[in-house]
């Protein structure tokens, strides 16, 4: 990575995770009121989504006012550095509102080609999953720190653990794909959000697989479950990190089994 010391952006990712913290926590479980984005399915918003992203935003202004920033909840910041940060700051806002500890703050550092490095946060757990690309990935919480590897021994999907947001999501070749996939596997999880790259990197899932997303979805995945061994990919097996549909496995060889089985369904 030319020009990028990755452990001043990741100090600064840190900072940003640190300043979201407090906020997520002090709306979690208070009962806190829910609006709707306009879309044709439930898009909740609360007011902890948009006063985390508006701090992160003041922070980054401060620190790198000339890198862009990209989020779900206000106007994307045009960038003068060639990098942008991609942030969701509340990834997973029905679980959020339901008072389910699975949802995430994300936070990426992109440049030109892709997300460079990213933090996955659960502030309620004190969990925090950190990634450089291809790299390195790193789970700290309250007792240490230590390095991230996905499970390797798991090659076929009759024995793998598979988890997706919502089943329900899937229509059409989409669900019809997920099913032959899902109805094979030895464990499925569902309505775990980013939480469940997080796990995979943990090396406890084994397949994620999605559709629909958008890059704030995304680009905080992608060097955490890179950086820890995993594979993710759009469904062609290309880069993810403009979102739509997503898969990620523990490994090369499960993501190669899988994703024959996507084939059909992809766009």
């Amino acid at each position: 990575m030319p020009d990028l010391d990755v452990e001043a952006e990741l100090a600064v990712a840190a900072q940003l995770a640190d300043a979201a913290r407090p906020i997520a926590l002090l709306h979690f479980r208070s009962g806190l009121s829910v609006d709707a984005k306009p879309a044709a399915e439930f898009d909740p918003v609360t007011e902890a989504d948009r006063a985390i992203e508006a701090r992160m935003r003041a922070l980054l202004a401060h620190l790198r006012p000339d890198d862009g920033v990209l989020g779900e909840e206000q106007a994307k910041t045009p960038s003068r550095s060639g990098r942008t940060w991609v942030v969701d700051p509340i990834d997973g806002t029905r679980a959020f509102i339901a008072g389910l500890p699975t949802w995430c703050v994300l936070i990426a550092l992109y440049g030109p080609d892709g997300p460079l490095l990213s933090i996955i946060d659960q502030p309620f757990t004190g969990e925090r999953f950190t990634g450089v690309s291809g790299a390195g990935a790193w789970f700290e919480r309250a007792n240490g720190r230590e390095r991230l590897r996905t499970r390797d021994t798991v090659l076929r999907v009759e024995d793998a653990i598979v988890s997706t947001t919502d089943p329900g999501l899937f229509a059409g070749a989409e669900a019809d794909a997920f099913a032959r996939i899902s109805q094979s596997a030895k464990v499925r999880r569902y309505g775990l959000d980013a939480y469940a790259y997080a796990a995979l990197a943990l090396g406890g899932v084994d397949l994620v697989i999605e559709s629909g997303l958008k890059p704030w979805d995304v680009g905080a995945l992608i060097p955490v479950v890179s950086g820890a061994g995993g594979v993710i990919t759009n469904w062609r097996g290309g880069p993810a990190h403009e979102g739509g549909q997503l898969i990620a496995a523990a490994n090369p060889a499960l993501h190669a089994q899988a994703l024959d089985r996507l084939a059909s369904a992809a766009l």
